[in-house]
């Protein structure tokens, strides 16, 4: 198992009339663990698509909300790949605030689409080498 973790506060302008935050920001904050647990691993969305011709799309996205994220609470993105991806991406995202409660979780699959073909696409090897250190027991 691939787990990463980053770490964002909850902004004032991601909060609704409740002083909660807004529902549909947990979104992005999955793709914030996604882009950094891929970026620890040595490669950037960034590089997977100028360089690699690959995109991410998402496939579904399973949402759970177990408590509030109130503003200014630090929050702990977990994002975990529990398989090696070798034909889709299943990412679990935990979110976790600053008193160690687990406020949501997530799983988000995604695959790799070839950006000249609009194809589906293996993941990249770069990337199934780097993790497969995680997977081999």
């Amino acid at each position: 198992m691939y787990l990463h973790e980053t770490k964002k506060r909850v902004r004032y302008a991601e909060t609704d009339k409740m002083g909660y935050l807004y529902y549909g920001h947990y979104a992005k904050y999955y793709e914030i663990g996604r882009v950094e647990a891929l970026r620890d691993l040595g490669l950037s969305y960034k590089e997977m698509e100028d360089q690699l011709g690959l995109m991410l799309p998402v496939l579904s996205l399973d949402s759970r909300y177990k408590l509030p994220a109130y503003y200014d609470d630090e929050i702990t993105i977990k994002t975990m790949l529990k398989e090696l991806p070798l034909k889709m991406f299943t990412f679990h995202h935990s979110l976790v605030n600053q008193n160690n409660q687990e406020i949501n979780t997530a799983v988000v699959k995604l695959f790799c689409v070839d950006m000249k073909t609009n194809q589906r696409a293996n993941p990249p090897s770069i990337l199934l080498d780097k993790l497969a250190s995680f997977f081999n027991n």
